[in-house]
């Protein structure tokens, strides 16, 4: 089965997002400070550029919940195709969680979104059938990621801890007791600290 990976820049505070999402701020109010280290030209050192490699490398199978696609809730309404524009970053089936049915979303650069009306365990399935021995990575949100690490599905959990508080938002440790990691890696910058985060084995 191909490996499962998360990469999530966190806040202090254990924030992976600002409240009051909406389609002026994707990421909540101030997350968009979270991921300063791999935005622009801001970077600090070797480092953030590994991590950004690491972040962007190409993967089998991208699976994201519906708050993450879109600001919008409910029915499927006008013709709202994410928040990358023509040609999202992903190359590769995105399988997108929702309530609500909607044809596939098929965009440039090999990206299509997939919208799994059937919940987290088809979208996985479906995942890795068509990531085949390639890596999955699941993007978000926290609701999404807090799903699989509870069904201990993320076998590598990257997290970039960003040094500042956002004091409320979206949290992918919310409810998450006894959870096992072992830490593989670490470094920091002055942007950041890179932690990679291995399923514990016992």
């Amino acid at each position: 089965m191909s490996d499962t990976t998360c990469h999530m820049s966190i806040s202090l505070d254990g924030f992976v997002a600002g409240p009051d999402q909406s389609e002026d701020d994707p990421l909540g109010k101030r997350g968009h400070d979270l991921h300063t280290w791999h935005m622009g030209d801001d970077r600090a050192n070797d480092a953030d550029e590994t991590a950004v490699g690491w972040l962007m490398r190409p993967r089998g199978a991208y699976i994201m919940g519906r708050n993450m696609f879109g600001p919008i809730r409910g029915e499927w309404e006008g013709d709202w195709d994410g928040w990358w524009g023509p040609e999202p970053p992903y190359h590769a089936p995105v399988f997108v969680l929702t309530h609500y049915a909607r044809p596939p979303l098929e965009m440039e650069g090999g990206t299509t979104f997939h919208f799994v009306t059937e919940g987290p365990d088809e979208a996985l399935r479906r995942a890795v059938e068509a990531a085949g021995d390639r890596t999955i990575s699941v993007c978000g949100g926290a609701s999404t990621i807090n799903h699989f690490l509870r069904e201990g599905h993320i076998d590598e959990l990257r997290l970039h801890v960003a040094p500042i508080t956002l004091g409320a938002g979206e949290s992918i440790f919310a409810d998450l007791a006894g959870l096992s990691f072992e830490v593989a890696s670490s470094r920091s910058t002055s942007l950041v600290m890179h932690m990679t985060l291995k399923r514990a084995t016992s």
